[in-house]
C-alpha cells in the first residue's frame, strides 16, 4: 500500500496542475474575449474611425515608389488604394465627399494602361503628392468650371475669369499662375492688392514656437510657393505681450515686427471672447488722429472676422463670418474708414447695413458617417484633420472658394486665396483661427 501510494502521489500532483493550468487558460480566455469585446464596442462610438468592410487582403507596396508610379509595376497591378484623412472643422458638398477630401480621398483600382486619363476622370492629379502645387489649380478650375452660376450671376465676392486649363496637363495652371503673378518686388504692395481675377495664389503659413516665449507667444511666417518647390516670404506676424486683448501685429520684414519698424503694416485685434478680430492697415487711429493728420493717413479695416458656436453643439465645426470692403468697377477695394466703433465692419454687420460690404462664410460641413467627421474637399491641400481647417465663400455662390485653410503638419499650414482677397486679408484671416476662442472651443 505504502508503494501504491508513492507511486500514485506524483500522478495526482499531475492531474492537479493539468487543472490549474485549464483554470488559467480558461481565465486568459475570458479576458480575452472581453477585451475585444470593449475594442468593439470602443469603435462603434462616435469619432473614431471605423474599419473598411470592403478592404481585401493585398500584397505590400514596393519600396522607393511613390506616387501613381507605383501602380506602372507588373506585381502592383491589383493594388486598391484608399486614402483617408479625417477632418473635425469642415465641410463638403455630398459630390466632393467622394474626390480628394480632407475627410475622405478614395482611388479606385488603376489598371496599368492609360494611368494618367483614369486618374483624370477620378478628380485625382498624376501625383499622389499632396503638397504639390498643380494639384489645386487643376481642381479649382474645374469647380468654376461647374459652378451654376453664369459671370453675370456671380457676386462681387466671387467674380472671377475661369482659368482655362487643359485636364490632361497638369501643370499648366500652376505655370499661368506664376506667370500672371510674376516676381514680387514690393511687399507692401502685394500684400494691399487684392488677388488677380482667376487666379489662386497659393501661400503656406509656418508657426515657430521656439525660443522662451514662442509657446505663448509664436512667430508666424506666410510664403507664397512657386514652382519647383520655390518660395518666397511675404508677411510675418506675432502675437503682442502686452496687451489686454490678443493682438498681432503683421510687418513684411521677419526680422522687425514692432510696430515702429518701417515695415510694419497691418494689425490683428481681437475682442476679450476671442470671437470678434478686425484687420487695421497701418494707418492712424481715428482718435488719435483728430485733426492731426489728413484723413487719406486713418487707418482702414480691411476686414473683420466672427466666430460662433456652431449650432450642432461644441462638437461641431465653429461657425465663421468674414465681412471685407466691396470692389468698385475696376476691381480695387473701396477705402473703409471708420470715425468710430459705432461705423466698424463689425457695427455695420450686426446691424444690417451692408451697402459697399461683401459679406463671407465658412463652407458648410457634411457629416460623413463612413468616416464619423465632418469632411470637406480641400483637393490634397490639406492632409491633416482640425478644427482650424475651413473653406469660406459667397452664399450666392458656393462652388467659388474665396479662400481655404489647414493643417498638413504640427506647424505647417496651407492657405489659398482668390479675388477679392489680398494676401494681408488671407493672412490676417489665417491668423484669427490660430487663436483661442473662449466661447467656442
Amino acid at each position: 500500500m505504502e508503494a501504491s501510494r508513492c507511486r500514485l502521489g506524483p500522478r495526482g500532483d499531475s492531474a492537479f496542475e493539468d487543472e490549474t493550468m485549464k483554470l488559467r487558460q480558461l481565465k486568459l480566455d475570458n479576458q480575452r474575449a472581453l477585451l475585444e469585446k470593449k475594442q468593439r464596442k470602443k469603435r462603434l462610438e462616435p469619432l473614431m474611425v471605423q474599419p473598411n468592410p470592403e478592404a481585401r487582403l493585398r500584397r505590400s507596396k514596393p519600396r522607393g515608389i511613390d506616387g501613381p508610379a507605383a501602380f506602372l509595376k507588373p506585381d502592383a497591378q491589383d493594388l486598391e488604394t484608399k486614402l483617408h484623412v479625417l477632418s473635425v472643422g469642415s465641410s463638403a458638398t455630398e459630390e466632393d465627399t467622394e474626390g480628394s477630401v480632407d475627410g475622405e480621398s478614395t482611388m479606385d483600382t488603376v489598371p496599368k494602361p492609360d494611368l494618367q486619363e483614369i486618374l483624370q476622370k477620378h478628380g485625382i492629379s498624376g501625383s499622389l503628392n499632396f503638397d504639390e502645387e498643380e494639384t489645386d489649380g487643376e481642381e479649382e478650375g474645374k469647380k468654376l468650371c461647374h459652378s451654376p452660376y453664369s459671370d453675370a450671376e456671380r457676386p462681387n465676392s466671387a467674380s472671377s475669369q475661369k482659368s482655362t486649363t487643359d485636364t490632361g496637363a497638369y501643370g499648366t495652371a500652376a505655370q499661368q499662375s506664376d506667370n500672371q503673378l510674376g516676381e514680387v518686388e514690393n511687399l507692401e504692395d502685394f500684400a494691399y492688392s487684392p488677388a488677380p481675377r482667376g487666379i489662386t495664389v497659393k501661400c503656406r503659413i509656418t508657426r515657430d514656437k521656439k525660443g522662451m516665449d514662442r509657446g505663448l507667444f509664436p512667430t508666424y511666417y506666410m510664403h507664397l510657393e512657386k514652382d519647383e518647390n520655390r518660395k518666397i516670404f511675404l508677411l510675418a506676424g506675432r502675437k503682442r505681450k502686452k496687451s489686454k486683448t490678443s493682438n498681432y501685429l503683421i510687418s513684411t520684414d521677419p526680422t522687425d515686427l514692432s510696430r515702429e519698424g518701417e515695415s510694419y503694416i497691418g494689425k490683428l485685434r481681437s475682442n476679450l471672447m476671442g470671437t470678434k478680430f478686425t484687420v487695421y492697415d497701418h494707418g492712424v487711429s481715428p482718435a488719435k488722429a483728430q485733426g492731426l493728420v489728413e484723413k487719406a493717413y486713418t487707418r482702414q479695416e480691411l476686414a473683420a472676422i466672427c466666430y460662433e458656436t456652431n449650432v450642432l453643439g461644441f462638437k461641431g465645426p465653429r461657425k465663421m463670418s468674414v465681412i471685407i470692403p466691396g470692389m468698385n468697377m475696376n476691381h480695387e477695394r473701396i477705402p473703409f474708414r471708420p470715425r468710430n466703433d459705432h461705423e466698424s465692419l463689425l457695427s455695420k454687420w450686426q446691424n444690417k447695413t451692408m451697402e459697399n460690404l461683401i459679406e463671407l462664410h465658412n463652407k458648410s460641413p457634411v457629416w460623413n458617417d463612413d468616416t464619423q467627421s465632418y469632411v470637406l474637399n480641400f483637393h490634397g491641400r490639406v492632409t491633416q484633420a482640425s478644427v482650424k481647417n475651413f473653406q469660406i465663400v459667397h452664399e450666392n455662390d458656393p462652388d467659388y472658394i474665396v479662400m481655404q485653410f489647414g493643417r498638413v503638419a504640427d506647424d505647417v499650414f496651407t492657405l489659398d486665396y482668390n479675388y477679392p482677397l489680398c494676401a494681408l486679408q488671407a493672412f490676417a484671416i489665417g491668423l484669427s483661427s490660430f487663436d483661442s476662442k473662449l466661447a467656442c472651443e
